[in-house]
This record gives structure tokens, sequence and C-alpha cells, in this order.
């Protein structure tokens, strides 16, 4: 839907991002945020169908570094993008730009494992291996994990059922360092009854062998909860 909508009103998209262009200095006043927020609704729309124009601006945008609103929107599009030349440059540089403030980083995990590919489950894994990522902090916990299971809706519910291996072996280490994070964390395999029936028996599979497991009180209640 989002494709056709680009492809028929692509002139208006265009024009209307151009209009709301803006270069003075950032202010958060109502104006601002409205032009910014009208701007990245049309770039979002032109990034759709990969728009060469679109492309560009969203590159123009990226790169002019003007605030963190229109950076992330940007660097989240590129991302997105099916094309590995357009988001490995913009995370690369993301990255080295930001490491050294958590709570930024924090946000370029988060655009990452919500990437609709179908390779982004092998992304998490190897982000889970970063040194900017630790199991110990809630925060990238949350930005991580957290991200990829309650937000990519389609690679967390992978029909091979690895999206729900991988946050149940998680949780099931999350256990022991961190039972609170642990039991928050779980909140998507406990909605399996929404699911096709194969979904279901997967994510249940994932609870049962999280209750094997010795568990802290607080993951233990959730879980026998959601699989009463």
């Amino acid at each position: 839907m989002r494709r056709g909508l680009a492809t028929a009103l692509r002139d208006d998209f265009l024009r209307v991002y151009r209009e709301n262009q803006d270069d003075s200095p950032y202010a958060p006043t109502p104006e601002q945020i409205a032009r910014r927020s009208l701007k990245n609704v049309a770039l979002a729309y032109l990034m759709a169908i990969e728009d060469e124009d679109g492309v560009q601006l969203a590159r123009e945008q990226f790169e002019a570094d003007h605030n963190m609103t229109d950076v992330r929107h940007a660097l989240t599009l590129l991302t997105h993008s099916s094309r590995d030349e357009l988001s490995e440059p913009a995370l690369k540089a993301f990255g080295e730009k930001w490491a050294h403030d958590p709570l930024v980083m924090d946000q370029w995990f988060a655009i990452q494992v919500s990437r609709p590919q179908p390779d982004v489950l092998e992304r998490v894994k190897f982000l889970m291996q970063h040194p900017a990522f630790s199991l110990k902090n809630p925060n990238k916990v949350r930005a991580l994990i957290g991200t990829f299971a309650g937000q990519n809706r389609v690679n967390f519910h992978r029909i091979d059922g690895e999206g729900y291996r991988l946050l149940a072996d998680t949780v099931i280490e999350l256990n022991r360092l961190n039972p609170e994070i642990a039991a928050r964390l779980i909140t998507p395999l406990t909605r399996w009854a929404r699911f096709d029936e194969q979904r279901q028996e997967l994510m249940k599979g994932e609870l049962e062998r999280i209750r094997a497991e010795e568990l802290s009180p607080n993951v233990y209640e959730v879980v026998e909860k959601a699989l009463a």
C-alpha cells in the first residue's frame, strides 16, 4: 500500500519534502517540529519505492547532520532499505561518531534490529557481541532484544522458530543476571494465543523450556500464567 501511494503521489511527496526543508538553527518549536514531521513522512514514502531522488535526499539529510531527529530518521530509512550500499556506510559512520554516547548507541542498535530484511536475526546475534552491548545493561537489552522481539514482528515470528529460541535463550541467561528485566522481556512469547497453530506450538515450547530452568519468582510467575 505504501509503495502504491508513493508511486502514484511521488511528485507530491517530493514537493512536500522540499517545501518543508528548513536550514535555520534547530529549535523545539511547534512549527519546526511539524515541518520536520511532515518532511520526514514524505521522505519515508519516497524511500518506500527507493526513488533515486528520495535516496539522494535521505543521504543528504543524514550527512547534513542538522539535528538528531532528521539524522535518526534518515539513518532508519537507509538502514531499512533493500540496498546494503546505502545502509552499511551510514551505520558505520553513525556508530563511529556516537560510540561515546550510550543513549544514542541504544538508538543505533534499535534501528538495525527493526529492519525488515530476513537476515536481521543474524544481525541481532552479531550485535550481541558488539563492545557497546552488555546483557548486564538493561537499556542495551531493551534496545536490542526488546526492539527485535517487540517491534520486528515479521522476523521475530519466523516460521522456523529461531526468533522465539533467541528470546528464550536470552531470558534464561537474564534470569540469573536481572530477573526483573527477564520477566519483562518474555512478554512477546506470552501472547502465543494470537497466532496460528504452528507458531503457538513453537512459542509454548520455548515457554516450557524456560519453565524447566531454575527460575526466579519474577520469571516463574510470568511463565506459569502464560501456560496456564
